[in-house]
C-alpha cells in the first residue's frame, strides 16, 4: 500500500511540475532588415564613411579641436564610464550560472533553562560515564559551503548574453556619441570661419559707406542735395557698425560652445585664415544603403538592444520551469574547541538538492514575462525607426548637397551683379543722374546678398557634415 502511496505522489508531483512549466502565448513581431536598393536612384558602391575624419576634414585646426574633444569632451567620458557599468553587469551574470563557494567559521556559547524540554533533557545526559552535559554549552564551527543552480532552461546564460549584447549596444552608442560629437565641431567650427567672413564683409562695407557719406557731405556743401540726405546715409552707417558688434557677440558663442565640446574654458579658438568662400565642399559618395546597417553606430546600437530584448524573454519563460538547485557543506563543529579537530567524531556535512517550480499565483512570473515581450516589440519598432531614419538623413543630405551647389553658382553671379551696379549707382550718383535712394538701396541689398552667399556656403559646409554623419562616419 504504501508503494502506491508513493507512485501517486510521484505521479501528482509531476504533473503540477508540468502544469508550471505551461508559459502563455505572446503576440509576435519579426524584424525586417530590408531598405530600399539605392540612395536617390545613385547606385555606387563607393561609400565616404569609409575614410577616417582626419581624412575627412583636412583642415588642420578643425582636427585639433576635433582630436581634443575626443579627449576631453565630459558627455563622452560619462559614455565611457556607463560602458565600464556594462562590462561589470556582464561579469555578474556570468557569475550567477557558476557554483559560489565559500568558507564559514563561528563561535558561540548558549545556556538554556533547566525546566525546559532542551533543559530537562541536557541535565539527564552524560557525554562519557561521569561527565555531564557542559553548562553553558560553547560551540565552534568550521568549515566550507557551496551553492549551485544548475541552469537546465538556459535561463542563467541567456541573462548573461542579453548582458553581453546590452555591453555592445552601450559600446555603439559611445560610437554613435563620436559621431555626433565630431560633425558638432565640424558645424561650430565652420560657422565659427562663416561669422568671421561676415565680419569683415561688414566692415568692408562700412567703409565703403563711410567714403559714400563724405560724398554726399561735400554735394550738401555745394547744395545738390539735402540735409535728408546726409542723415539718410549716416543712419545706413550706423546701422552697419551695430551688425558688426552683433556679429562679434555670436563669434564669443561660437568660439566659447567649441570650449564647451572640447573641455576647456572660455578661449580665443585657432582657425584657418582662409577666406570662407573659397572652401570647396569635398566629393560625396553615398554608396548603398545596405552599408548603413554596418556604419551607423546607432542601428548597430538598436540592433544589439533587440537581441538583449529577445533574451529577455527567454529568461522571463524559463522562470514558468522548476529550478533546480544543488547545496553542500563540509566542516568541523564541537562544543569544546579542542575537540574541534578530532575526527570522525567532530566531522559534519551535508548535501541537498531542491526542484522548484511555481504552481499557484503565477502573476508576477506573467507580469514580467509579458513586459520582456512588450519591450522586445518595443525595441523591434525602434530598429526600423532608426533604419527608416537613417536613410531619410542619407537621401536628405545628398539632396541638399546637389541643390546647395546651384543655389550657390546663382548666389556668386548675384555678387558680382550687385557689386558692379554699387559701382555704377555711385558714378551715377557723383554725376548727378541717380537719386541718393538709388545709392542706398543698392548698397543695401549688395551687402544681403554677400550675407545670403555666405549663408550658402554654411548650408553646403553643413550639408558635407551632415552627409558624413548620416552615413554613420566619424567613430572609427
Amino acid at each position: 500500500m504504501n508503494k502506491h502511496k508513493y507512485i501517486y505522489i510521484a505521479f501528482v508531483f509531476i504533473g503540477l511540475t508540468f502544469t508550471g512549466c505551461k508559459t502563455p502565448n505572446l503576440m509576435q513581431r519579426t524584424e525586417s532588415k530590408e531598405v530600399p536598393l539605392s540612395f536617390n536612384d545613385l547606385k555606387d558602391t563607393l561609400n565616404s564613411v569609409q575614410l577616417k575624419w582626419k581624412d575627412y576634414f583636412t583642415d588642420k585646426y578643425l582636427d585639433t579641436l576635433i582630436t581634443t574633444a575626443l579627449q576631453n569632451n565630459q558627455e563622452l567620458n560619462i559614455t565611457l564610464q556607463e560602458i565600464e557599468i556594462s562590462r561589470n553587469e556582464v561579469r555578474a551574470r556570468k557569475g550567477e550560472y557558476l557554483p559560489f563557494l565559500g568558507v564559514r567559521s563561528g563561535a558561540g556559547v548558549e545556556k538554556v533553562g533547566r525546566y525546559t524540554s532542551q533543559g530537562a533533557n541536557d541535565a539527564n545526559t552524560e557525554i562519557k560515564p561521569g561527565v555531564e552535559f557542559p553548562e553553558p554549552l560553547q560551540d565552534y564551527m568550521i568549515g566550507a559551503y557551496a551553492t549551485w543552480e544548475l541552469d537546465i532552461w538556459n535561463k542563467l546564460h541567456n541573462a548573461k548574453k542579453s548582458a553581453v549584447s546590452r555591453y555592445l549596444a552601450s559600446v555603439e552608442g559611445k560610437n554613435f556619441l563620436v559621431t555626433n560629437l565630431v560633425s558638432e565641431v565640424a558645424h561650430s567650427y565652420y560657422e565659427l570661419l562663416a561669422l568671421d567672413s561676415q565680419l569683415e564683409i561688414v566692415k568692408q562695407n562700412i567703409e565703403i559707406q563711410n567714403n559714400a557719406l563724405k560724398v554726399v557731405k561735400l554735394q550738401k556743401e555745394s547744395a545738390r542735395v539735402t540735409e535728408l540726405a546726409v542723415k539718410r546715409f549716416e543712419a545706413q552707417v550706423f546701422n552697419t557698425k551695430s551688425m558688426q558688434f552683433s556679429i562679434q557677440q555670436q563669434i564669443v558663442e561660437a568660439e566659447n560652445r567649441i570650449n564647451f565640446l572640447i573641455g576647456r574654458f572660455p578661449q580665443h579658438v585657432a582657425r584657418s585664415s582662409q577666406t570662407f568662400n573659397d572652401i570647396i565642399p569635398m566629393l560625396i559618395n553615398a554608396g548603398i544603403p545596405s552599408q548603413l546597417l554596418d556604419n551607423r553606430p546607432d542601428v548597430k546600437q538598436a540592433e544589439m538592444e533587440l537581441v538583449a530584448a529577445k533574451l529577455d524573454i527567454k529568461v522571463a519563460k524559463a522562470r514558468f520551469y522548476p529550478s533546480l538547485g544543488v547545496s553542500a557543506g563540509i566542516g568541523l563543529q564541537a562544543f569544546n574547541s579542542k575537540y574541534l579537530f578530532k575526527t570522525p567524531e567532530s566531522l559534519l556535512y551535508s548535501l541537498t538538492g531542491d526542484l522548484i517550480a511555481p504552481l499557484i499565483n503565477r502573476n508576477a512570473i506573467k507580469a514580467t514575462y509579458y513586459t520582456a515581450n512588450a519591450k522586445q516589440i518595443q525595441a523591434v519598432y525602434n530598429y526600423e525607426k532608426t533604419i527608416l531614419n537613417a536613410y531619410i538623413e542619407v537621401a536628405n543630405q545628398l539632396s541638399k548637397i546637389d541643390n546647395m551647389a546651384k543655389t550657390y553658382d546663382f548666389k556668386s553671379k548675384q555678387v558680382d551683379a550687385l557689386n558692379m551696379s554699387v559701382d555704377i549707382s555711385n558714378d551715377l550718383f557723383r554725376s548727378a543722374r541717380a537719386d541718393y535712394m538709388e545709392v542706398l538701396l543698392t548698397q543695401r541689398d549688395a551687402l544681403e546678398s554677400k550675407f545670403d552667399l555666405i549663408e550658402t556656403k554654411m548650408q553646403q559646409m553643413s550639408a558635407v557634415v551632415n552627409i558624413y554623419h548620416a552615413l554613420g562616419g566619424g567613430w572609427k
